[in-house]
């Protein structure tokens, strides 16, 4: 069912409009002015809008204006009772998406919101696609046949279709963001967004204005009306990645708009209603961060309704043979050449391995070793060359000369681990991060004065 809003000053045509499009399926909101309209749009969001054409206030093409000026991309079918040619070019110039004559013919209505909801329902997944095609590198699935790997499955089928809020929690590299499309794609919203917000990129004076959009003139650079992420996941699934990163002043709010489904756009004073799945993921351990105060403890109970631990692939080393392949196909069709074998002795030394980085780590040797490959073979020298393999566990290791049973000092550790990553890494923070299995903004956060790192 859609929701339509229909704009139109007289009032047997909007009853009329009512009863016919709820014969068709969809709910229909009624305005009897273009500043009505705007209004309930600003509290609530719509589908499709049908607007008459000659009102007291203002005309269609008025109203297209305000939608465009205000940031708003919903579709507009103008009709009128005052055939013209002109005014239908000027409307579908002005952005309208259809044009109808008064008196309505009910088959003519049927189509024409049909064939209006139907683009409005490819403009939005071709944006999603846009999305996900600039942020993916290949071609990303879930591989394996593991015990561990089945038992998350199974947990997954199961949780979709319901709409219980689910905290997936496991180590960087264990394709967390895989396993929430996954519950996406196998639930009722698998037809609508998915939308991905990473907690721990977001500039912190943006992060409120990208999960729930602002108002033209909220602040300075806000030239139109945004929609947040809660916005464009409308009626789908919301993923809240590495959570853990949410600013404390920001979690009451968050944690308002996933209990009572309503959100304020920055700068605005309307409650706006939204239909949203939250998945969220973390790979810190929630609950010492919020015995630390820093995360609220309601919202990780609410968060938490379902939680899901993503193995680490040193559990589910059986998968390794299985990745490896699927890893080495998607990097010789990047490079455009044929795929390599890989020979026993290469798997036993992969499945050997410990994995700190996790999947991600195996997909980039895998990658390293198929650029470098020119045998026709990916020989274990390929992999055992690798930079970076070894080097997560070479950065945890005790510091040289000290004693084993000396006492341990978890922050002095935590700062030699720091400063290992670091140098394996050239000071390059980002990929530290990576080796060390935390969030930039962690690293950052946990750096000492002086540290040499290289500015991003």
């Amino acid at each position: 069912m859609s929701t339509i809003l229909c704009i139109d000053d007289e009032p047997s045509v909007g009853v009329t409009l009512e009863h016919t499009l709820a014969e068709f399926g969809h709910q229909a909101i009624l305005a009897s002015s273009v500043n009505e309209g705007l209004k309930v749009l600003a509290q609530q969001s719509a589908d499709l809008i049908l607007s008459d054409y000659r009102m007291p206030d203002a005309t269609g093409l008025d109203l297209l204006e305000a939608l465009r000026q205000q940031g708003f991309e919903i579709p507009v079918i103008i009709m009128t009772g005052y055939s013209s040619i002109e005014h239908a070019v000027l409307s579908m110039r002005h952005g309208a998406v259809d044009y109808l004559t008064k008196p309505l013919r009910q088959e003519t209505l049927r189509i024409a919101v049909t064939n209006a909801l139907e683009v409005n329902r490819l403009r939005r997944e071709n944006d999603e696609f846009r999305r996900e095609l600039s942020s993916l590198r290949g071609p990303r699935t879930i591989v394996g046949e593991s015990e561990a790997l089945r038992s998350v499955m199974e947990t997954i089928a199961a949780v979709a279709p319901t709409r219980a809020t689910v905290l997936l929690e496991g180590e960087s590299g264990t394709g967390k963001e895989l396993f929430a499309r996954a519950l996406h794609e196998q639930s009722p919203r698998r037809d609508q967004p998915f939308v991905t917000v990473n907690c721990a990129a977001l500039p912190e004076g943006l992060v409120e204005s990208a999960l729930f959009g602002h108002e033209r003139g909220a602040f300075t650079g806000a030239n139109a009306r945004a929609h947040g992420a809660f916005e464009r996941a409308h009626r789908g699934t919301l993923l809240l990645d590495e959570i853990s990163e949410m600013r404390l002043d920001l979690q009451p709010k968050l944690l308002r708009a996933i209990q009572e489904q309503e959100i304020e756009r920055v700068g605005g004073h309307q409650l706006l209603k939204v239909d949203v799945r939250i998945v969220a993921t973390t790979n810190r351990d929630l609950l010492a961060e919020m015995r630390a105060n820093r995360f609220r403890r309601d919202l990780y109970y609410r968060l938490s309704v379902m939680p899901i631990r993503t193995p680490p692939l040193r559990e589910r080393l059986g998968d390794v043979p299985l990745l490896t392949e699927h890893f080495v196909r998607n990097a010789a069709a990047a490079l455009g050449v044929k795929p390599p074998e890989v020979p026993p002795e290469t798997l036993e030394l992969l499945q050997r391995r410990s994995w700190q980085g996790n999947i991600r780590e195996l997909a980039n040797v895998i990658e390293r070793a198929v650029i470098l490959c020119r045998s026709g073979q990916l020989l274990p020298a390929a992999v055992r060359e690798a930079p970076g393999v070894g080097q997560a566990a070479e950065v945890m290791a005790p510091a040289q000369g000290a004693p084993s049973g000396a006492p341990i000092n978890l922050k002095e550790l935590e700062h030699i681990a720091i400063e290992r990553a670091l140098a394996a890494t050239s000071g390059h923070r980002t990929r530290a991060a990576e080796l060390l299995g935390i969030s930039e903004r962690t690293l950052r956060n946990k750096l000492r004065p002086g540290a040499k790192v290289v500015e991003e």
